[in-house]
Parts: C-alpha cells; structure tokens; sequence
C-alpha cells in the first residue's frame, strides 16, 4: 500500500469543501469535543465529499461511525486502539493507522497490523501539549528501516521541513496547523502539494535532480541517517 506524501488533518468537511479541489489526494477528518450525531452527519459528508473528489478519507478515532458510514480508513491513537473491536473494523474493509510515540506502542500497533504507522511529534509542536520530545529526522529513518507498513510522520511539520521528512524515511508527512492558519490556505495547499510532489509515487529517498532551496541544504541529513 502507498500513502500520498501529502497528508493533511481537517477539524470538520468545512474544511474538505474548501481545499478537496485543489488536488488533496489523502486526507484525515479529525473532530474533537462534538455530539455524536454532528461526528456521525461529518463523516457520512466526508465520506460522500472524498468519493467525488477521488481522495482517501481517514477517520480519526470515531472508528464504529466509520464503518456505520463506510468510510476506508481510520486513524487510532494509543487509547483508542487498546478499546477498539478490530475484528469489526476489519471485517468492514477498514485499513487502520495508528498513533506511536515510543518503542512499547511501535509494538502495539504492529501488533494490531497497522496499515501505518504514524510516528511523533518529529519537531515541537503546539498544537497541543506533548509528554514526548521531539522525535527527530534520525528515529524516522531507524522506524522505517524496521517496519513493512507506511510510515508517517506528523508533528511541528512546515512546508520547508516536508522534503526533509519525506527524505529521511517517512512515506508521508501530516500537516495541520501550517495550513490551517495559513492566511490563504488555497495557495498553501498547492504550495504543499507542489513540494511534495517529487515524492508523489516514489519510495524515499531524495528524488534524483531534486533541487533544495538553500535553508534546507543547510539541515539535509546525509544519506545514511
């Protein structure tokens, strides 16, 4: 299974309307502190929405509402996954991803078959408040080199710091707050769609006659991290 590199997180399908056209090809749905009923109307528009745009729709923790809504994928953190009937998602035809931080949950989520694995924070976050320290580009590198499964990075990512992910080993890099708060998230779409483009179908590794602007020469890994 290949994931897009490009793999932004929405709060609701406000949002999906918005930037689906421009091209987003993986996208998560990520509702936090709604009623069930509005969590189960998103994700049946979400769904519907992904479907017409021709993008891959993942669900973040609400995995019963997923399959209710036939939705192809969801995403479970650590808690979630530890409550989650995986037998059911499964037998819906769910593809899971799974939240890790460490060595103990790397296990656990393959463990359950992860059909990726998300590692993070890579770089500080403030999103919201974090027990772990940055992850960094070298761990992404060692996980990659030890798992069969995707493998995506997330946390404190920028536009300037997705080549340098995708480079040192994850298959995509997960965004939020640098598009979200972005003055004109249109263009910060295309932006994030054109740096990632080079990866767009590759396996990593910097692709060949990939020219960095110069502020990421000066943090490019070698290629042996």
């Amino acid at each position: 299974m290949r994931l897009d590199p490009f793999y932004p997180i929405f709060p609701d399908t406000d949002w999906l309307a918005r930037l689906l056209p421009q091209g987003i090809r993986l996208v998560q749905l990520r509702i936090k502190d709604k009623d069930q009923a509005t969590v189960r109307a998103e994700i049946e528009k979400a769904v519907a929405l992904c479907s017409a745009y021709d993008c891959t729709l993942v669900v973040n923790d609400n995995w019963q509402d997923a399959i209710a809504a036939g939705a192809p994928f969801v995403h479970l953190g650590q808690q979630d996954l530890a409550g989650a009937d995986l037998r059911a998602i499964r037998a819906a035809g769910i593809k899971v991803g799974v939240s890790t931080h460490n060595e103990e949950e790397l296990a656990a989520a393959l463990a359950a078959e992860a059909d990726y694995v998300a590692l993070g924070p890579v770089y500080a976050t403030t999103l919201k408040a974090m027990p772990w320290s940055p992850q960094g580009l070298p761990r992404l590198a060692d996980w990659k080199s030890r798992i069969r499964c995707p493998l995506v990075a997330i946390g404190g990512i920028t536009l300037d710091r997705a080549p340098l992910v995708l480079a040192a080993g994850a298959d995509s890099a997960a965004v939020i707050t640098d598009i979200v708060t972005s003055q004109d998230p249109k263009s910060r779409t295309q932006n994030w769609l054109a740096a990632t483009s080079p990866w767009r179908g590759l396996s990593t590794e910097y692709p060949q006659g990939y020219n960095f602007p110069l502020p990421l020469d000066r943090e490019r890994p070698s290629r042996g991290s």
